[in-house]
């Protein structure tokens, strides 16, 4: 009974450092993220350009991942946390700990840039908090789509982005394949992120992550802009949250037919023969 007691309570100390350690990962990497999208928007392209933005997240992205990423494994994404569970390499226990951790640290996230750009909001509004028109600034937090996408094609974009996320991690950690060194992952991680940013941006913004989109999106509901953020756009707030999810789990379905099931561990791949063969000749 005694031993049951202490594995109950490692199990709880270990979820609780792992959601510790998503929760300023994710919140390190929004803070970069939203505040220079709120410069962007704020400084009227006088401050930043679209550039810029995806650079910060992709700054974000790095810390982040070299803040949490020996506590937890630094997922900072609720989609790939999921995608971890469903493989089973995490508990539903940690599975819950860590997308609390992500929200909250999110969360946390949008009202520190609220607070830091403030005075500049209510300068730009003149008071007035609106996810749509001339001043609307709701775009600042959470992701919207472009006025000429349709929902079947944002829907697309974001699942079609978070293939791409989870196939470049993949990649970049695969130790039986060409693994990047330990050292480098944060930085390639974060250069994903940008890459991803400037070549499928345009459509919806690329939130790849319902830890990135949906508790910004609960903060604007809540400090000013109402409602409208899950009803503006034909009720678009449930796309950023379902697609990355889907996307992730199909991405490592993906990998899994064309790599992972064909490279396993001790089996000599042509080209390493190749190479074997040329050095004893």
């Amino acid at each position: 009974m005694l031993e049951k007691t202490k594995k109950v309570v490692r199990i709880r100390n270990t979820a609780m450092r792992g959601m510790l350690a998503e929760a300023l990962g994710t919140f390190i990497l929004m803070v970069f993220g939203l505040s220079s999208v709120a410069q962007v928007v704020l400084g009227k392209g006088n401050t930043g350009q679209y550039l810029s933005i995806n650079i910060a997240f992709g700054i974000g992205v790095t810390l982040g991942i070299h803040t949490a990423g020996r506590i937890s494994g630094a997922h900072l994404n609720a989609a790939i946390t999921i995608t971890q569970c469903v493989l089973g390499n995490i508990s539903w226990t940690t599975l819950v700990a860590y997308i609390t951790g992500q929200f909250l640290g999110s969360f946390i996230a949008a009202a520190t840039v609220f607070a830091l750009y403030y005075e500049a909001l209510y300068d730009y509004t003149n008071g007035s908090l609106t996810v749509t028109g001339p001043t609307a600034t709701a775009m600042i937090f959470s992701t919207y789509p472009a006025s000429n996408i349709s929902l079947t094609g944002a829907f697309f974009t974001e699942f079609t982005a978070t293939v791409m996320l989870i196939l470049g991690i993949l990649a970049i950690h695969d130790e039986k394949n060409n693994a990047a060194v330990k050292a480098a992952q944060p930085v390639l991680t974060g250069m994903l992120v940008l890459g991803i940013g400037l070549g499928m941006g345009l459509n919806t913004g690329y939130a790849i992550n319902p830890s990135r989109d949906l508790p910004p999106r609960i903060f604007t509901a809540v400090a000013g802009w109402g409602t409208a953020v899950f009803t503006a756009h034909h009720s678009w707030w449930w796309i950023p949250v379902t697609a990355p999810v889907l996307g992730s789990l199909f991405g490592v379905l993906v990998y899994k037919l064309f790599i992972d099931f064909h490279n396993q561990p001790g089996n000599e791949t042509e080209h390493e023969k190749e190479q074997a063969d040329m050095d004893t000749s």
